[in-house]
Order: structure tokens, then C-alpha cells, then sequence
């Protein structure tokens, strides 16, 4: 899907007894003997799960090298049960192969080498078992040279005190490295940005001593419904996530972006048109409350024309009719951002970024007249990419979107 170019169209524990300071001095400590060079995926995966143990050790630990902070726990120790919420790739906020292979990478060597972790699933009935919550995230790092790298971030927050106990990081380079989407991500009309995203991302981030975010800690439990939800979708089980979608909506803390997109996609994939219209019609309220909505809204290269094929354009109208309702009603104003993917020269995407912007405010405004008097558009071509890897296929597609951004009136 090329833009910027004329073609035609192509597929492409700690424990918290001791002093407070000491638990800033051991983590310190532990960070210095992380390495600063970025590495391969594998050796800073298995860096940034060594660090991050060695930081829930007793206080000698702390003053140990690494070797001693890591040596083999006692057998009659009780088990520090953990659950992991699947980590994510900031990039774009989705799952993806990479991140799936990171928490392959991590949960295996902790169980490995470090017994005295027991990882259960990450069930709603489990949170209230568990000692632990892991996160963890994967994000690219600005670098001035050749080759690309990306930051393997995680962090263990305490479930009953949500204090961060132990958070380490590591340098990747960003190579061989499998962005895929998983289904959910791949097939979901809008991009997942939410407070509960960025709170996954603050705690991830966490100094220890520090609590977790705390919108996204008051929705773990729906958050962990959600997320058997999401693992029902992919496994193409469709029925079943729905259920489980509706049960994470029907609580106050599961009214979440990502809840509502499941529900319209099972909804879509079940032929149920009507509640998938429903569907995003909350979504559209969501990020109205929100004040930004990214939808996947693709282009035939160089046009203003949605692309061609039904199966994935089809949709379009009835996400256009339900943003204008809903834009309608909430007498707001917004500004229409069109985004174009890195290929080609870049006044040409500015202008066809603009123009699928103005098809956009035309088409709304057809739908909602009001709507004419409370929109501008603004194009950004490929100034604002998520992913900018330019290779115009399912990983970048979210830098080939039309956002909008909710403003006042007046």
C-alpha cells in the first residue's frame, strides 16, 4: 500500500522490612552492571530478566556482584507466584511476534534458572493468588548510527501494595526482529492509545519504591478478562471472546478501548452487522472522551479513493456514519489528520495526506451537515509515522491513518 506514489496497487523481594534507601542503592547498582552497548534480542532479554531478579533479593544481593545476587535460592523458600499482563510494543501498542517471544524468552529462563518464580496465567482468579504483576514493553530507541535499536523494558509491581519492586532494561538491536501484529491488533479498526496503554507503559517504566500507575492498576481485573478474551479472538474462537468481551464491559473499570474494538471485530467476524455498528459507535464515543482517534482508514495508492477490495474497505461508510453521529452529539469540534506511510517524496505525501483529509471532513459533513462549520483538516504526510519503517506492509499500517483530534469549539 504505497503512498506518495503513482502505481498501482500491490499486496504486499525486595523485601520492604529493609530501609527504603537501600532499595534505590541495590537497584542502582544492578543497572551499572547492565551493559549501555545494545546487543542481540536474545542476550538482552536474558540481561534484562537476570537484573530484574537479582532486584528482589535480600539486601546482600544487593551489594554483591551479579553472580552472588543470582545465586541459586533457597528450595524451601515459598514461591513468588507472578502473572504476566502480555507485554507490548510501544511502537505501536500492539502485541506482536517479537513481544510474544520475549515473554517466551523471559518467563523460560526464569523458570529455569530461578525456581522460586511460579508463573500462572493471567486470569482474573489468579491476581488475588499472585505476589507479582510483570510487564514488560519493547520500544525503539533514537540512535545516530547505521543500525537501528530498540529498549526491552520490565518491571514486577506487588500486587497488594502496587509498589514497583523491580524494573531493568536492556539494549536490543533491532534486527531480525518480527513485527507482525497478532490477529486482534492486525484486524482493529482504530489504534489501541488509551490511559490504560500508558499506564501499562508508566509502570513498566517505574523506578522501584515507585507505585505503579494507578489507572491502569484500579483495572487490572477487567484488563486480565479482556486479555482471555483477546487470546479466545485469535484463536478464532469468536463466540467466546464476545462473551468474554461483554463481561469485561458489563464492570465499570472494563469500559476500555480495547474491550469495545473486540467486541466489534467477533461481532463482524460472527456477521452480527448491526452490534458491530454499535460496537463503533462506543469506540468513536471512547476516544471522543479520550480526545484522539487514530482509524485505520486505507487509501488506493496516490488517491483519494478507499482501496479497492471490499474486505477491507467494506466497513468504511458505517465507521464514517457512526463518527459523524457521534461528533454530532457530542457538540465538540475536531481537527482531521491525514497520514501517509515513508514512501516517496515528501511534499507529495503532504498533499495527498491533505486531500484524504478533506475527502474525510466532505464525507462526514455529507453525513452530518453541522459538521462542516466544526472541522479543519490538516495533512502531515509521513511527519508523524508510528512505525516509519516505509515498508508498506501490515506492520506500518498504522502510519497510514486519519486521526482525529477533538478540540473545543470556539
Amino acid at each position: 500500500l504505497q503512498d506518495g506514489m503513482q502505481m498501482k496497487p500491490r499486496i504486499r523481594t525486595f523485601h520492604f522490612g529493609s530501609l527504603a534507601s537501600f532499595v534505590l542503592a541495590g537497584a542502582l547498582f544492578v543497572a551499572g552492571c547492565s551493559s549501555s552497548e545494545p546487543q542481540t534480542f536474545e542476550k538482552a532479554a536474558a540481561e534484562a530478566t537476570d537484573s530484574l531478579v537479582a532486584q528482589t533479593g535480600k539486601l546482600p544481593s544487593f551489594l554483591a556482584k551479579i553472580e552472588s545476587a543470582l545465586a541459586k535460592p533457597d528450595a524451601n523458600a515459598p514461591k513468588r507466584i507472578t502473572v504476566l499482563d502480555p507485554m507490548l510494543d510501544m511502537i505501536t501498542g500492539q502485541q506482536t511476534e517479537t513481544t510474544k517471544l520475549l515473554e517466551r524468552r523471559v518467563t523460560q529462563r526464569m523458570g529455569l534458572k530461578f525456581p522460586q518464580f511460579e508463573f500462572l496465567p493471567f486470569q482474573s482468579g489468579n491476581l488475588t493468588r499472585a505476589r507479582y504483576l510483570m510487564t514488560g514493553t519493547v520500544s525503539r530507541v533514537a540512535s545516530d548510527g547505521p543500525r537501528h535499536q530498540v529498549r526491552i523494558s520490565l518491571a514486577l509491581t506487588d500486587l497488594k501494595t502496587t509498589l514497583v519492586v523491580a524494573q531493568a532494561s536492556a539494549l536490543a538491536l533491532e534486527e531480525n526482529l518480527d513485527s507482525t501484529p497478532s490477529p486482534y491488533y492486525k484486524d482493529s479498526p482504530v489504534l489501541i492509545k488509551d490511559k490504560v496503554v500508558e499506564g501499562y507503559a508508566k509502570t513498566t517504566a517505574a523506578a522501584p519504591g515507585q507505585h505503579a500507575d494507578p489507572y491502569y492498576m484500579e483495572r487490572i481485573a477487567a484488563s486480565s478478562v479482556i486479555s482471555e478474551a483477546t487470546t479466545l479472538y485469535n484463536a478464532e474462537r469468536y463466540q467466546d471472546a464476545l462473551g468474554q468481551y461483554k463481561t469485561a464491559l458489563a464492570t465499570p473499570q472494563g469500559q476500555q478501548l480495547r474491550a469495545e474494538s473486540g467486541v466489534y471485530l467477533t461481532n463482524m467476524k460472527l456477521g452480527h452487522v448491526s452490534e458491530a455498528e454499535q460496537a463503533f459507535g462506543r469506540i468513536v464515543a471512547l476516544g471522543i472522551a479520550y480526545n484522539e482517534l487514530g482509524v485505520k482508514f486505507l487509501f488506493n495508492p496516490g488517491s483519494t479513493e478507499f482501496w479497492s477490495d471490499p474486505k477491507i474497505s467494506g466497513a468504511y461508510a458505517m465507521w464514517l456514519r457512526q463518527i459523524a453521529r457521534e461528533m454530532a452529539a457530542s457538540g465538540r469540534c475536531m481537527k482531521i489528520v491525514g497520514h501517509t506511510s515513508k514512501t516517496g517524496p515528501a511534499a507529495i505525501n503532504d498533499a495527498i495526506s491533505l486531500k484524504r483529509a478533506s475527502y474525510i471532513r466532505q464525507r462526514l459533513a455529507a453525513e452530518q451537515p453541522a459538521l462542516a462549520a466544526r472541522t479543519q483538516v490538516e495533512g502531515m504526510g509521513f511527519r508523524q509515522n508510528i512505525v516509519g519503517s516505509g515498508t508498506d506492509n501490515a506492520f506500518d499500517v498504522l502510519d497510514r491513518r486519519v486521526e482525529f483530534k477533538i478540540l473545543p469549539c470556539g
